[in-house]
């Protein structure tokens, strides 16, 4: 494989984060005409049919299939709980709120990585964490509270599921083709909500010209393009490298949400955001230790 300089990899990677950022407050507001694994069901099928046939032509036998269907089933699963997850949180929190505490995920890569390959997580790591938790107890706890919202809570069981994803894609990285992981992860998504949804909620449908209009972005740009992206991104980068330019999604999400609805944070909200993006930081910029993943 011919390796791409790192810059073209990690500017692609930002534009993806974009993608992904400025799209939870259309989300939020789609939530209103539809359930949420009814919307995760046709955004997916969508994805996945656009991405089928931009690559028909190099669908091809390849000594890489069975790697690249391994790859993308695992990462298929781990998207569809990470989305079940955030997505629901998102109908009971804030755009902004969501993209923070989704934004911890960067800091779960590194102890979810130690657990699997059993190394001992770095001492920056371990402060970052703490940092990042006590951000997050101030943008979700209200004042004299013990216990986050009710949707900050739902949304954090995201934050396993999407640093398990960014493993499997970097685990693989190299010895798939990122054509095929794409359309495999994204097919999984779409098959587990149409199969699942009718005894996850109680789905309920208004096709309004806002909610087709939410599907169509979400679908091509943070879904098709975005996760198409990151399959040959980390390719030419490393996980570390991709968690990092991942932390930045929040700060796109808040100027969305600020751009289409307003929302605007409290000065505790703030400084609970600058702590948790200072732990993201010291995690992805440790100077002690660097975990080397397999793909390294």
């Amino acid at each position: 494989m011919t390796r791409l300089p790192d810059w073209r990899a990690d500017a692609a990677l930002v534009v993806a984060t974009f993608f992904w950022g400025v799209t939870f407050a259309v989300v939020k507001q789609a939530l209103d005409d539809s359930s949420t694994f009814v919307f995760l069901a046709v955004r997916f099928t969508l994805a996945a049919a656009l991405v089928g046939a931009l690559f028909a032509r190099r669908w091809k036998p390849d000594p890489r299939a069975r790697m690249s269907a391994r790859c993308g089933l695992l990462a298929g699963f781990c998207l569809f709980v990470g989305y079940g997850f955030q997505t629901v949180g998102l109908r009971f929190t804030t755009p902004t709120k969501s993209a923070f505490v989704t934004g911890l995920t960067v800091v779960v890569v590194p102890f979810l990585a130690a657990a699997v390959y059993r190394s001992v997580p770095a001492l920056p790591e371990a402060m970052g964490a703490l940092l990042a938790a006590a951000g997050l107890a101030l943008m979700t706890l209200p004042p004299g509270a013990w216990l986050p919202g009710y949707g900050d809570l739902i949304t954090s069981g995201c934050t396993v599921a999407y640093a398990a994803h960014v493993l499997v894609i970097g685990r693989f990285a190299g010895r798939a083709q990122f054509e095929r992981v794409a359309v495999w992860q994204l097919s999984v998504c779409a098959l587990l909500a149409w199969l699942l949804f009718p005894f996850l909620e109680t789905p309920f449908w208004r096709p309004s010209p806002q909610w087709w209009a939410a599907v169509g972005i979400t679908a091509v740009f943070a879904t098709a393009l975005g996760f198409t992206i990151q399959a040959w991104a980390q390719q030419h980068t490393t996980p570390v490298r991709t968690a990092l330019i991942f932390s930045s999604e929040p700060l796109f999400a808040w100027a969305a949400s600020y751009a289409l609805t307003g929302e605007t944070l409290s000065g505790r909200g703030i400084s609970g955001a600058v702590l948790i993006l200072a732990g993201i930081l010291l995690v992805e910029l440790k100077p002690i230790r660097r975990f080397n993943h397999p793909s390294h």
